[in-house]
């Protein structure tokens, strides 16, 4: 009877032997990935509906690798960015023996058998079509570490202070996060704890210029999941109550930020500089004679064509917003100043060629201001140093003057109007201001044109790029 039991035993020490053998001998020398692969993942084996059996949350590290950057249009919000995910996990039904030569499984040819996070983009934009067809790697390592890398290329779509463009920072934002599974089941966290994404050593960028990126996690008050509640509808016609439950949840996310920025020497050399040079050259007009009727006119005019021709071409690349922008505020104010000194000088012309009064006569080559101000210097001068109580008043409280008289002969009077002569024979000489030639006015009109003019217009550049400047960067700080 003991015999026959031991025979038993035997056989079945030889079997789980075999079968010992047999698994063993699929990681032995010169045996290929598939064949490990095949066995690893087996229906009897391997469940890719089940979540890695770990005692703990499935920890998956998060990466992020740049490759290109790029901007379909200067005066667009939407930038193209093409980056490499990496994700890795753990997963213990994954684990092979050290027998084997290789030191990791190419599983690309395995990728819809293997249990991988359901990794969902949350992002303003569009996907585009990767440029290859295999976009993605999948290796598995001997003690079960998972490497799932996928190439992905997005459009995304950019907030911006367009208020004050081109000085504005657009910035661009994504998050990642899985589409089903709670923190509870799943946790995203970045590689390293890195605070900034990882740069390809052959960055591409193209009419993109990225000055600062950071790595977060996401922001719950902001998040796309709807309210949790859930809301019972009943069904006659299949007798049934249907629960619409939404995806409210505590889900493990990860965002991404890129913050972009202008050119602002494209703008520089295409729109400000060339419009400070038409403008100052509106102002050489200044300084040409009153009556240089066609000089006058063909720069005015010159001017203020090219400056219309140069912002209506750069106008069509800009983006159409309904609230006034900074492009804006330039055109307006430097065709303001350009055809401001087209009107001066029609004003001077109408001024220069009216009839004098009282047949003044023009004296040329003296300067109006000039001429003038030893007289009005004079002027001051005399009233700040005459005390106020000598001036003499009469009766009637008008001021006594000092009038010519017949009884003084050729004498000058130095009596008053009511002193030394008889009323009657007092022959009052109101000493009337001679009226300005209007040549003269048209050249005094000139002089505080050269003045004013480029005065005004350098206020408004400081005040312009120093306003929109300290915008952005109040901006920055917030």
């Amino acid at each position: 009877m003991g015999q026959p039991w031991m025979l038993v035993r035997a056989a079945a020490i030889l079997l789980v032997t075999r079968q010992t053998l047999a698994l063993s001998d699929i990681f032995e020398d010169g045996k290929s990935d598939k064949e490990i692969l095949d066995n690893l993942l087996r229906a009897t084996r391997y469940d890719k509906r089940l979540l890695p059996p770990v005692q703990e949350t499935v920890k998956v590290d998060v990466s992020v690798l740049l490759l290109s950057l790029a901007s379909p249009d200067e005066s667009s919000l939407k930038y193209e960015v093409e980056f490499l995910l990496q994700q890795q996990w753990f997963d213990p039904r994954l684990k092979y023996s050290n027998q084997s030569r290789y030191d990791f499984l190419n599983a690309i040819h395995h990728h819809n058998d293997i249990w991988l996070p359901d990794t969902y983009f949350i992002m303003h934009g569009d996907f585009k079509d990767p440029l290859i067809p295999m976009h993605f790697s999948l290796r598995i390592y001997r003690n079960g570490t998972v490497f799932y890398s996928m190439r992905r290329h997005l459009i995304l779509s950019c907030q911006g202070h367009l208020n004050i463009f081109p000085f504005d920072d657009p910035e661009c934002s994504f998050s990642l996060e899985s589409i089903s599974y709670e923190m509870k089941s799943i946790k995203y966290v970045w590689k390293n704890d890195e605070d900034v994404l990882k740069k390809s050593a052959s960055l591409a960028t193209l009419n993109a210029y990225l000055i600062k990126n950071q790595t977060l996690e996401c922001n719950w008050n902001n998040n796309w999941r709807e309210d949790g509640n859930v809301t019972a509808i009943n069904d006659e016609d299949r007798g049934c109550d249907v629960c619409q439950n939404q995806f409210k949840g505590n889900y493990s996310c990860l965002g991404v930020k890129l913050i972009f920025t202008r050119d602002r020497a494209f703008y520089f050399t295409t729109v400000f500089i060339p419009g400070i040079i038409l403008v100052t050259s509106s102002f050489i007009t200044f300084w040409l004679e009153w009556n240089a009727v066609p000089a006058r006119v063909m720069i005015g005019v010159t001017t203020m064509l090219n400056f219309f021709t140069t912002s209506n071409g750069f106008r069509s690349t800009l983006p159409v917003v309904s609230n006034l922008t900074a492009m804006n505020v330039w055109d307006g104010v430097c065709m303001c100043f350009i055809y401001a000194s087209l009107l001066e000088f029609v004003c001077v012309n109408y001024v220069g060629r009216k009839r004098p009064l009282h047949n003044v006569v023009y004296r040329p080559g003296e300067n109006p201001v000039i001429q003038r101000l030893p007289a009005v210097l004079s002027r001051i001068g005399i009233i700040l140093a005459s005390p106020l109580g000598d001036k003499k008043r009469d009766s009637t409280g008008v001021a006594n003057e000092i009038v010519s008289c017949t009884n003084c002969g050729p004498n000058p009077c130095t009596h008053t109007a009511n002193n030394g002569c008889a009323a009657e024979s007092c022959l009052l000489q109101v000493r009337k201001k001679e009226p300005p030639h209007p040549i003269r006015v048209a050249k005094t009109i000139d002089v505080i044109a050269r003045i004013t003019f480029p005065t005004a217009f350098a206020v408004f550049l400081i005040f312009f790029f120093y306003h929109y400047s300290s915008y952005t960067h109040s901006d920055e700080h917030t």
